[in-house]
């Protein structure tokens, strides 16, 4: 049996990996600013992680939701605490497409409409649902068209506003990246952000803030929404959240009341998962681990606003894009073979900074360095 061909690859195996760093098989050491595309949240083999980890696989790896699993609620706790939703639900799944899936279930429940305002640019996920709202038709396949999603220009208030008047008490949900990742890193204004919730509440709609990528303390904030000053109604969440185990969730506003079958998953919230969940919390609250994003994330925006040879630079914290003139393109190559550094990226010449939450300012300067030898 062969692999199923869908990804472009990079003639790179890693072997090992510690914090910020990564080694291939020939024992090449690498900077990742990637991390393995917004994952790695605390730093590769982080030592409370791996200990974490190892004394809850030594005990009992996984049960089902059949029993009491005391972790889950010990991560509720946590989660509450650390992301100030302290008064919210948790439901947890296994990826961020499974996590936008059930929130959008879970609105179509609560109002039983069934249309979505999704926007352009949007990267939700690949399951049903969630590629449905998803803005990129080539991966879209027949059977997960439908007509109940509603594609709006992304910071555009009127085209909302005019939505809503004329189709308001048909929708049930509106979903939106705080910052858009595979768009670009292209951040919602405070002030649409604002308005999606003052319509929300207006026509009994959901409002739904996708954090699989922007969240979890990336951007310096636990959800990049939360800099709008306004709460969603639920919060998705998933890549940083485990540091690399498969863990997502959403986070639920009490005004939800659950019933028995409602939402449901097998490996979800196994107890695994919940110890790494865990595990990312303690590290991130016990190093500020989101005032280091903002400070370090601060840093680097700031000097590559001085390179005269980049177009644009976008984001919060440790989730920055530096858009390129096409002249430049190769510039995200030769960063990764000429100089070592794992980086990102969205089409067409935009580099994506995706790096841990504990990236050091030495490690900003290795980038910085790099970058001005590519871009001069």
């Amino acid at each position: 049996m062969q692999l199923f061909d869908v990804y472009p690859l990079n003639d790179i195996e890693i072997t090992r990996a510690s914090g910020s760093n990564v080694w291939d098989a020939n024992e090449q050491k690498y900077l990742d600013l990637y991390g393995g595309h917004a994952v790695i949240s605390i730093g590769h083999t982080n030592p409370h992680y791996v200990s974490r980890l190892t004394d809850q696989l030594s005990k009992v790896g996984f049960y089902s939701n059949s029993v009491k699993i005391p972790l889950q609620v010990q991560l509720a706790e946590k989660l509450g605490q650390v992301s100030g939703k302290k008064d919210f639900q948790l439901f947890l799944v296994n990826s961020g497409a499974e996590a936008n899936e059930n929130a959008l279930k879970l609105a179509s429940f609560y109002n039983g409409r069934k249309k979505v305002i999704a926007f352009t640019g949007a990267f939700h996920g690949r399951t049903s649902l969630a590629v449905a709202v998803t803005d990129n038709p080539k991966i879209v396949a027949p059977v997960n068209q439908t007509e109940n999603v509603i594609f709006l220009p992304f910071n555009n208030e009127v085209a909302l506003e005019e939505t809503f008047k004329a189709q308001g008490n048909d929708i049930s949900a509106v979903i939106i990246e705080g910052i858009q990742g595979v768009g670009g890193i292209k951040e919602a204004s405070k002030s649409f952000l604002q308005k999606i919730r003052s319509l929300c509440d207006e026509y009994n709609a959901v409002y739904i803030a996708d954090s699989v990528q922007c969240g979890y303390g990336r951007t310096g904030l636990f959800y990049a929404h939360d800099y709008a000053g306004v709460e969603a109604d639920v919060y998705t969440m998933a890549k940083g959240m485990g540091n690399g185990f498969p863990v997502s969730g959403i986070s639920i506003a009490p005004k939800f009341k659950p019933w028995h079958g409602e939402l449901g998953t097998t490996f979800g919230g196994n107890h695994l998962a919940c110890a790494a969940a865990l595990a990312v919390l303690e590290v991130m609250e016990r190093d500020s681990l989101m005032k280091n994003a903002e400070e370090v994330g601060d840093y680097l925006i700031t000097e590559l606003k001085k390179f005269e040879q980049v177009r644009e630079v976008r984001g919060r914290g440790l989730m920055i894009g530096i858009e390129l003139p096409e002249e430049l393109a190769h510039v995200k190559k030769e960063l990764l073979f000429k100089h070592f550094i794992f980086t990102g990226e969205a089409k067409p010449n935009v580099i994506r900074l995706l790096p841990a939450l504990n990236l050091t300012r030495a490690h900003a300067d290795e980038f910085l360095a790099a970058f001005g030898k590519l871009v001069k």
